[in-house]
């Protein structure tokens, strides 16, 4: 699918999906269209960046159901539900559940734009952060044992002295495990080591 972000609309109503499909394609998005719940599902690839935009009241699998069913796959695509007056009260349970955002009918052409492209910003933040998440546990992974209980210990504030009694391992031996921790870590400082260390937990690895 690429790298793109597509704006995928979800309506069982055809004239609507293809007004919103027209709308959002004059902005310049890809944009894919798809009649039920069920349909976006059979199609959809987790890795292709964007946001879903659905309405909560459809038949056979609701917005809302739908929503569920991402989250327990856990995928993450950032929703933008449409409601009716009626739908309000569904609409914002929505949120609550994690949907980025409800537009009520009628809307403004606009507000939906703004709110697509919101969404797509979110969830390319949301993807950079996983890549980030993935690399640095990939680092952890590539540490010893020793490596990680020095970097524990590192992160902790402890001196080398101390890491060495609390190992019953010489300090020169702990300087050079700290130091193949720096390196496989990429940490330019121990505060840069800090930080990683709060972002994947180095004792579960």
């Amino acid at each position: 699918m690429g790298s793109e972000p597509t704006v995928f609309v979800i309506d069982n109503d055809q004239a609507v999906r293809e007004g919103l499909r027209l709308l959002i394609k004059s902005v310049g998005l890809n944009v894919e269209t798809y009649s039920s719940a069920q349909e976006f599902l059979n199609a959809f690839n987790p890795s292709c960046p964007g946001c879903l935009v659905l309405d909560v009241r459809m038949p056979g699998m609701s917005g809302l159901e739908l929503q569920e069913t991402l989250h327990r796959r856990h995928v993450k695509i950032p929703i933008i539900m449409i409601s009716g007056h009626g739908d309000v009260p569904m609409a914002v349970q929505t949120v609550k559940m994690g949907a980025v955002d409800f537009i009520e009918k009628p809307f403004r052409d606009q507000v939906l734009l703004e709110r697509i492209q919101k969404a797509i910003l979110k969830d390319s933040e949301t993807r950079q952060e996983q890549d980030e998440l993935n690399s640095l546990t990939a680092r952890v992974e590539n540490l010893t044992v020793r490596e990680r209980q020095v970097m524990n210990l590192v992160v902790a504030g402890k001196a080398n002295k101390v890491i060495a009694m609390d190992l019953g391992i010489k300090q020169k031996t702990v300087e050079f495990h700290r130091a193949r921790v720096m390196e496989k870590m990429r940490a330019a400082s121990v505060a840069d080591l800090v930080k990683m260390a709060t972002k994947v937990d180095v004792a579960d690895q």
